[in-house]
């Protein structure tokens, strides 16, 4: 293929309150606010040096809009373009001072109809990792990954491996072997993106690294303290997936968000990946605990690039069902 995605970059939100938000997510949270105004808020992790990598959008209804992915340079958006049009996928421009802090980005809509955008050129600003003074609430440092429910994962699988140049660090298949959830990267971790049997297409979760452990335990105190216990929706704990300690969150809107910490190193070219049994009790939670009804069944809706229309969703080729071993 003749172009290179570097990593996933930013989600873009649409948000009922800005304020509610703010309070979540920068008093709570941590993260940095780069600049707001009426109708925006532009949010980035401690380590990050571009300007956001969360765009919250005051809107009447809580959707997601896009989920963007940086790209090495900027003739690849070209070529992009030319592959999802060859594949009769919906493509849009948006051109340089479209979107603030942005330059040209291309939104598609991707085989399963999540609506991606890529960019080469954002605007920088300084990285705030050792402004100690500034570390409150989870420290997040910077966006890690995003999780999507999909009809069909294994169409969603080929096109990103075949297609996309992703590579797969860690995947679950069924008992028949048909594939029910993939872990996918671009960057040298276990994903930038992954996929998961159910309705979709929709978002199941976006996802912030943490320093450490000790941060999930602190955030868990900080947003308690301030009310926010009811929005820690599962964990702390650790995945028997990908190794990570994760907290699983919900801000004001109920979109999803992971804090997650402890993963591997995924840049050797003869990583093989790992596969689980989907009724293995030790894949989503190495502990064994069970995860809440909710985190299975709710998700956040996207919308269209073209109409901003909610995007339909669509049953699942493999039944919906939790693993046996937490049925």
């Amino acid at each position: 293929m003749d172009f290179s995605i570097i990593r996933i970059a930013r989600t873009v939100l649409h948000v009922v309150d800005l304020e509610v938000s703010r309070k979540f997510y920068v008093d709570g949270l941590g993260m940095i606010e780069t600049e707001s105004d009426e109708n925006h808020i532009y949010l980035r992790g401690l380590e990050e040096h571009s300007h956001h990598s969360l765009l919250l959008k005051k809107a009447a209804k809580a959707v997601v809009e896009v989920l963007s992915y940086k790209v090495e340079k900027e003739k690849d958006l070209d070529e992009i373009e030319k592959l999802f049009i060859s594949k009769g996928l919906k493509t849009k421009w948006m051109e340089k001072g479209k979107q603030h802090a942005m330059g040209r980005t291309l939104r598609v809509h991707d085989i399963s109809g999540i609506p991606l955008e890529f960019f080469a050129e954002m605007t920088t600003v300084d990285r705030m990792l050792q402004r100690y003074d500034l570390y409150h609430g989870a420290k997040i440092q910077r966006i890690d990954h995003v999780n999507c429910a999909v009809p069909h994962v294994q169409t969603a699988y080929d096109f990103y491996v075949k297609e996309l140049g992703f590579l797969c660090s860690e995947y679950t298949d069924t008992e028949d072997g048909n594939l029910w959830a993939a872990w996918l990267y671009r960057k040298p971790t276990v994903h930038d993106q992954a996929f998961m049997n159910g309705p979709g297409p929709k978002l199941h979760h976006f996802a912030y690294t943490l320093t450490d452990r000790l941060s999930v335990l602190d955030c868990c105190d900080v947003l308690a303290s301030m009310g926010y216990a009811n929005s820690i929706e599962r964990g702390p704990g650790r995945h028997g997936l990908s190794n990570a300690f994760f907290l699983y969150l919900r801000d004001p809107d109920g979109h999803r968000i992971e804090l997650y910490t402890g993963d591997y190193l995924t840049s050797d070219p003869d990583l093989k990946p790992k596969r689980w049994d989907l009724n293995d009790p030790l894949r989503q939670t190495f502990w064994g605990h069970k995860a809440p009804d909710q985190w299975f069944n709710e998700t956040s809706t996207f919308i269209d690039i073209e109409t901003g229309e909610e995007i339909e969703s669509k049953e699942p080729f493999l039944e919906q069902r939790k693993p046996k071993i937490m049925a």
